[in-house]
């Protein structure tokens, strides 16, 4: 087996290469660059899923960063146990043929309890006060407190959130060499999340994103030239490019006005009730599932739906075969966004009632993906909220605001042009134009093993 790493960039397609991204720009003039088709749906957790198991939606079971629980009726997002994805991954075949075979997975989603050697994700301590701690989790244990030592705490808040920055992409690629200088893993599979942050906010826009594509170009070089020294197969690739988007979708506030909603009131804050609702919506950037409890009116929110602006696709159980994506965990019915528009998770009619974590970062409590997170109300009151902190007393951290039109940037939809879609960039030509996302699980393994 040969020494691989698979560097992801994420939001990377071929219209963001070229002044900002020198290094890339050289780089690419002699290598092989391929674009690869958006899967639906074109997210985070069920594309690398696909990448590392050569399987489709409908087989992984990763049908979006988050879905409805039917059993525990209860929306997650972002889980991180490795046993969620329901198919063999790549390095589990090779450890098959090769009993000396190790992986090093180095943010890679699903990254806990998994079959790799080496992992490192982000992890925060949630302590019984409500603080939250910046942290990290590793295996095996001790790496993560090796990694802190060298490279200082993982920086938690400028992974996401609104002081998102280069500083946690950076200590993700500091950490993968760490990590590999200590163990020489052969299969490297490392996540660069610094683009997501500027495009979701700005789109391609090249005035407000050219200092964070120079920023990454920097940082990818430095890793290129790292695996280079070590004589490693180079993969460069994303998982979806990101488009200008300018049209929020409220779904689950137009369900809401068709009696569809359960809603609960606590404290004067009204709550999302997932199982005492006939339908609701879990959003997730362009692509949005939509659970149906109540079998009645399923005709009738597909009649609801069909006529929204900006919905460019509406699939029910049988549509969504054609699009890999018909599993158990899918909803009853599954929404795609036009490119110009995306899908919140807003439910409320009137911004007095939003419940208390709306305006705060907090990604698992939230019934769907938030982008507006990257975003901050007031710099003067964030400080005040720290001073409290810092001063021991308790606090919510509720300075995100509540106007989804700050939003630029999106991804999910499969209908992007193809200067938008995501890219493989390889020594060698892999044989065809464009690429599917299961293709890349072959190419890796041809990495690998020829």
């Amino acid at each position: 087996m040969h020494k691989t790493v698979v560097i992801d960039i994420v939001g990377l397609s071929s219209n963001l290469i070229g002044e900002y991204t020198p290094f890339l720009k050289r780089y690419i003039s002699n290598k092989h660059l391929q674009t690869i088709a958006p899967m639906l749906p074109a997210v985070t957790t069920s594309v690398q899923s696909t990448y590392i198991t050569g399987k489709w939606p409908d087989e992984h079971g990763i049908v979006g960063n988050g879905w409805y629980d039917r059993t525990d009726c209860e929306i997650k997002f972002w889980k991180q146990s490795n046993k969620l994805v329901r198919s063999e991954k790549i390095w589990e075949r090779a450890k098959k043929m090769d009993p000396s075979f190790t992986t090093s997975k180095m943010f890679w989603w699903y990254n806990m309890y998994s079959s790799a050697e080496y992992a490192v994700t982000p992890r925060p301590n949630y302590l019984a006060d409500g603080r939250k701690m910046p942290d990290c989790y590793s295996h095996p244990a001790a790496l993560r407190d090796e990694l802190q030592k060298e490279l200082g705490q993982f920086p938690l808040f400028t992974f996401w959130g609104p002081g998102a920055n280069i500083k946690s992409t950076q200590w993700i690629a500091d950490a993968t060499v760490f990590t590999d200088k200590k163990y020489d893993p052969t299969l490297t599979l490392v996540y660069l999340p610094h683009l997501d942050y500027c495009l979701q906010k700005y789109g391609p826009d090249f005035s407000k994103i050219s200092t964070h594509l120079k920023e990454i170009d920097k940082v990818v070089e430095d890793l290129v030239n790292y695996y280079s020294g070590k004589g490693a197969r180079i993969m460069l690739l994303s998982e979806y490019g990101i488009t200008p988007v300018n049209q929020p979708i409220h779904i689950n506030r137009v369900l809401r006005q068709n009696g569809m909603l359960g809603i609960r009131v606590e404290r004067g804050l009204e709550l999302l009730d997932a199982g005492a609702s006939r339908a609701f919506a879990v959003a997730d950037h362009q692509v949005a599932h939509i659970y149906i409890k109540d079998s009645s009116v399923t005709a009738q929110v597909k009649e609801i739906v069909s006529g929204l602006p900006g919905v460019a696709l509406v699939l029910d159980r049988e549509a969504q075969k054609e699009y890999h994506i018909d599993h158990e965990r899918s909803g009853d019915i599954v929404l795609m966004a036009d490119e110009k528009s995306w899908f919140t998770y807003y439910f409320w009619l009137d911004d007095a009632v939003a419940p208390d974590y709306a305006r705060a970062v907090d990604i698992h409590k939230k019934p769907g993906y938030d982008p507006v997170e990257l975003f901050m109300t007031s710099k003067a009151r964030a400080g005040y909220k720290l001073l409290r902190k810092k001063a021991g007393f308790r606090y919510v951290m509720d300075v995100i605001p509540l106007d989804a039109t700050l939003v630029r940037g999106s991804h999910g939809s499969v209908r992007a042009d193809q200067s938008f879609h995501p890219v493989l960039i390889t020594d060698q030509p892999v044989g065809k134009t464009e690429l599917v996302a299961t293709d890349v699980y072959d190419v890796i393994w041809k990495q690998l093993t020829e």
